[in-house]
């Protein structure tokens, strides 16, 4: 189906008005409008100071008041946390900063293969037997009701920290911190995991009369996290981002410089997090224990941080061969099975690698551009993983269709669940059923773009503008501008055949292009076609003098 562009259009009034009360340029205050800022000053100039009071959130005086207690008492703490990135990040910043406080602190990682996702009752029973008497959940636990009574059971507090959807039924814990609870107050909602862990940390700093820098060091990890669980760069999680690039480009964490080392990428950014650093971090809890991730970022010694970095990197490695088996073996039954004609993808394989069907998932929706689910099976249970396109909200789509399953969390954009084998093909149905009642009869390919530009926009001025829009990510992404009209003056094939490389021609004026990964389509060119295109805009920095190049997403004949 052929992508849609939808050009945004601005009401000029408004445009003129931001324009001249924050000091900006046109195009600037059109890519703002585009993005739905609501506080554009928080936007444009938030720092550090703008972070808000943490207290403002709904148990975060329960939560501080609980690890007085357990400073007080000498008591033993286990941060349970998840196997992502953004759960790996929660429990090294909340292990670092209650270790610097004087506590006694350990950590408890679930095995993704073999225990799954969030809290469970086999690993409550180790940590008591351990000798802990608060465990503090972060990036999970807001699900854990039964889990939390059981904790109850055996004399052990809970204290939940968590920005996952809530249910009506929240756990009956010591202290519930997740923004996102009905009756929470706090003004931004849309915090990762380990946002909400960096919050739980300020509110302790205040209460311990603790400098801001004891907390505001751990930014470069928390940016991680962030950014790697695609949560919207905007309000506070911008400014996090922010500095903790900035904080990250002169990090003193030997974890992190060993991995910088390795991802080896040009700019420290968004990008290098989002395709770099996260994907090895990533790669141990998908492929084994996440432990590994862990170590490396509380890692001291420069040399065993190396080792460490390179342990993720083979696994990262590993990670890839086993996605691509997935990714064709998924390919070939939605080909063979009819699934082009559907609104959504279901799809069963016990052999399946359930630490990346996830990755799988995300790669049928931007093919498919609808809501695609994989299942497979470890050790006798069925687990799913879920993504879908921007606009559509899994999380309730899954909830109308529960009957069918055991268990399921998650977002908007991404989910995971648990089902009974004999129950897998009822939820197919009822899970096409349901997207459809919502997508309607065909969900098209929108692509919005942020404006039309032409040659003479091509200037240090459009870059000092997209570079004010940055650091990218989810509902702040890299502008997208319209070029139209540009004649084919070469074209050719890069990379075994891999990428194409345009050199377009304005009139007088000569324009290099890149379109990675679009190789295919070099016969539906001539020299000399008109064609229109979509593209970024950036800096070719390979080049001396430096010039301006576009980076091309879609194009096509011009009409």
């Amino acid at each position: 189906m052929p992508k849609i562009w939808n050009i945004k259009k601005y009401d000029e009034e408004q445009i003129d008005k931001l324009s001249k009360e924050y000091s900006i340029s046109k195009t600037l205050a059109k890519l703002i409008v585009s993005r739905e800022i609501e506080d554009i000053d928080m936007y444009l100039n938030g720092d550090i100071s703008s972070f808000k009071d943490p207290y403002l959130m709904k148990d975060m005086g329960k939560f501080v008041e609980r690890i007085k207690k357990a400073k007080d008492k000498n008591e033993k703490i286990c941060i349970y946390g998840d196997y992502d990135v953004d759960g790996i990040t929660s429990i090294t910043i909340m292990y670092k900063f209650l270790t610097k406080l004087g506590l006694d602190v350990t950590y408890y990682l679930p095995d993704r293969l073999l225990e799954g996702y969030g809290v469970n009752k086999g690993a409550l029973d180790k940590i008591k037997e351990s000798g802990v008497s608060l465990v503090i959940t972060v990036d999970c636990g807001i699900t854990a009701v039964e889990e939390v009574e059981y904790a109850k059971s055996i004399n052990l507090d809970v204290c939940i920290t968590d920005h996952h959807e809530c249910s009506e039924l929240v756990p009956d814990a010591i202290a519930v911190v997740n923004p996102k609870q009905k009756d929470d107050n706090y003004p931004f909602k849309m915090f990762a995991g380990v946002g909400v862990a960096f919050k739980c940390l300020s509110a302790l700093a205040k209460e311990f009369n603790l400098e801001a820098e004891s907390y505001l060091r751990y930014l470069d990890i928390v940016a991680i996290g962030t950014i790697s669980d695609i949560v919207p760069l905007v309000d506070e999680n911008r400014v996090i981002s922010k500095y903790g690039l900035e904080t990250l480009k002169k990090t003193n964490n030997e974890g992190l410089k060993a991995l910088l080392e390795i991802v080896s990428f040009k700019n420290i950014d968004s990008t290098m997090v989002s395709f770099g650093m996260a994907p090895r971090i990533n790669a141990c809890g998908r492929m084994g224990n996440a432990k590994i991730a862990v170590e490396l970022l509380l890692e001291k010694d420069k040399n065993r941080a190396k080792e460490l970095a390179k342990k993720l990197d083979t696994l990262n490695i590993k990670r890839q061969t086993v996605e691509q088996e997935i990714f064709d073996k998924a390919i070939e039954i939605i080909n063979n099975q009819g699934y082009k004609d559907k609104n959504s993808i279901v799809l069963y394989d016990e052999s399946w690698h359930n630490g990346v069907i996830g990755i799988v998932a995300s790669r049928l929706v931007n093919i498919y551009n609808k809501p695609v689910i994989l299942f497979t099976m470890e050790n006798g249970i069925i687990r799913g993983s879920g993504r879908c396109p921007v606009g559509f909200s899994l999380y309730d789509t899954l909830t109308k269709c529960s009957t069918y399953l055991v268990q399921f969390g998650g977002h908007e954009l991404a989910a995971g669940m648990s089902i009974e084998k004999e129950n897998i093909d009822k939820f197919r149905d009822e899970f096409e059923k349901t997207v459809s009642e919502n997508l309607g009869e065909e969900h098209e390919q929108v692509i919005d773009v942020d404006m039309e530009i032409t040659k003479n926009d091509l200037n240090v001025n459009l870059l000092k503008d997209i570079a004010k829009v940055r650091p990218y990510g989810q509902s702040n992404p890299m502008p997208l501008f319209a070029y139209k009209g540009l004649k084919v003056h070469a074209i050719r094939t890069l990379k075994e055949e891999k990428h194409l490389k345009f050199t377009l021609k304005d009139e007088r004026i000569l324009v290099e292009a890149l379109a990675f990964s679009q190789g295919d389509r070099r016969d539906e060119f001539r020299i000399g076609d008109k064609i229109d295109v979509l593209c970024n805009v950036e800096l070719n920095t390979f080049k001396t003098p430096r010039t301006i190049q576009l980076v091309l997403q879609d194009f096509k004949k011009s009409v």
